[in-house]
């Protein structure tokens, strides 16, 4: 059985395990992230239609 999360410990230089991003108006994790011509950042819910950035 692979070891959970909680029983490796971080390395110094390695990325972060990404977080569940969550839309702000309806709480459903179904998020898309999109890229702008400008390379900004900004996210829509696939659920609801709601964009941020």
């Amino acid at each position: 059985m692979p070891a959970s999360r909680d029983d490796v410990p971080d390395l110094p230089g390695a990325p972060r395990t990404a977080t569940r991003i969550s839309c702000p108006s309806c709480g459903s994790s179904r998020v898309a992230q999109m890229l702008g011509d400008g390379g900004d950042v900004s996210y829509v819910c696939t659920a609801c239609g709601h964009s941020w950035s």
